[in-house]
Parts: C-alpha cells; sequence; structure tokens
C-alpha cells in the first residue's frame, strides 16, 4: 500500500466527520445567507440608480459561443459554494470565511450600485432554449461587471484548494477543483451572462480577499479519533 493511503483515508474521514457536524445548523445557515443575498442583488439589479453601461465584447467573446448545456454548469455554482462551509466546524474558520465571502459581496454590490453595468444583446432567439430562457426572464443579464459567479467560484475554489490540502487530497481531487472553477467561469460566457470584461474583473475580485486575508488555520474537527 502507498504510504500516502492512509493519509487520503484519514482525510477522507476528517472531511466527512467535518461534514457532518451540526450539518443541520450549517445547511439553515447557508440557505439563509443565499436568500438575503439573493435579495439584495436583485434589488439592485431591477432598480439601477444610475444609467446602466452596455460592457464591450472582446476577442474572447466572439471565440465562445453560446452553448445551452453550459447552464448545467452554470447553476452548480451553488452547489459548489456550498462544500467550503459544509466542512467547517471551528467558530475561527467559519469567522474568516464569512468575513471573506460578506466583503465580496458587499465590494460587488457597492460596484452595481454606483457602475450598473449589463452585458450586450446576444441576438439569440431565447424561445429555442426554454431553460436558458428562463435564467434570462430571472436573472436579466445585468449586474454585469465584475462577475460575482466568477468572483465567488474563484473565492471558493482556493478555500477548497487550502482545504484539500488540509485533509492530503491527491493532485486529481485538487485539479477536479480547479477544473470545477474553471466551468462555471466558462459557462458564464457560454450562458452569455457575462462578457470576458466580467470575467477577468471577477477573478480579480474573488482571488484578492483570500489571498490578502490570513490564511485560515485548519485543526482537527472536534469528533477526530
Amino acid at each position: 500500500m502507498d504510504i500516502a493511503d492512509p493519509l487520503r483515508i484519514g482525510g477522507l474521514r476528517e472531511a466527512w466527520r467535518r461534514f457532518a457536524y451540526r450539518w443541520w445548523l450549517k445547511t439553515l445557515g447557508i440557505s439563509a445567507y443565499i436568500t438575503g443575498f439573493m435579495f439584495l442583488y436583485f434589488t439592485l439589479l431591477r432598480h439601477p440608480l444610475f444609467p446602466v453601461t452596455i460592457m464591450p465584447l472582446t476577442g474572447l467573446d466572439r471565440l465562445i459561443d453560446f452553448t445551452p448545456w453550459s447552464l448545467v454548469l452554470y447553476a452548480t455554482l451553488w452547489a459548489y459554494i456550498s462544500l467550503v462551509p459544509s466542512t467547517l466546524w471551528s467558530w475561527s474558520e467559519m469567522r474568516e470565511y464569512l468575513l471573506q465571502v460578506t466583503l465580496l459581496g458587499l465590494l460587488g454590490f457597492a460596484i452595481f450600485l454606483f457602475w450598473p453595468t449589463a452585458v450586450p444583446d446576444a441576438l439569440i432567439d431565447w424561445s429555442a432554449h426554454p431553460s436558458v430562457a428562463f435564467l434570462k426572464s430571472v436573472d436579466a443579464a445585468g449586474n454585469a461587471c465584475p462577475s460575482l459567479h466568477v468572483a465567488y467560484a474563484v473565492l471558493t475554489g482556493i478555500w477548497l484548494q487550502r482545504l484539500g490540502r488540509h485533509f492530503g487530497a491527491s493532485a486529481a481531487v485538487l485539479a477536479l477543483n480547479w477544473l470545477w472553477c474553471l466551468g462555471i467561469a466558462y459557462s458564464t460566457l457560454a450562458t452569455k451572462q457575462h462578457v470576458a470584461l466580467d470575467l477577468y474583473s471577477g477573478a480579480l475580485l474573488g482571488a484578492v480577499l483570500p489571498l490578502v486575508r490570513p490564511r485560515p488555520v485548519f485543526t482537527s474537527s472536534p469528533l477526530a479519533a
């Protein structure tokens, strides 16, 4: 047996213990937090205080075509984000995470408030794509720059990378984390919800807070053997 195997098995057990620890409270907290976030997000989206700026297209936008199936990737953001708070157990870990996600949201909302943006018309008959048409009807292509979809994916990717190393995850698992993150970022362009400039600025915003803040210290779960 590879000496790394027992370490990885122990890491899986640690991850499961963390996930199971007060899972009901974390589920309620995540749901309440997302509900509050969406309320503020849609309020700003539907009631801009200043003229809306249409974001310009770049070469990357012309390169990536509309891809209906990318809606699936786009929707997985919420499951992806939930992985981090679901595997935190101590208040010191949760406090730092909540600080970062809250500051990220406030920075994004401040930009949307004073500089509302939207993406240009993609000239696509959305009625031919009912699932994407529903997304467009609920989440109009405003609050565009920076893309908070990308920002939260990048912040989550960094936290999962650090958690994965704490658990002794394999290189393949760590790579899968970043593939998921990249897939979500790609989906923002492939669904035509965002343009490349939104993606770039969102990625920068999502990386700043976890990289400038002190690294969280992960400790063994309270039920560790």
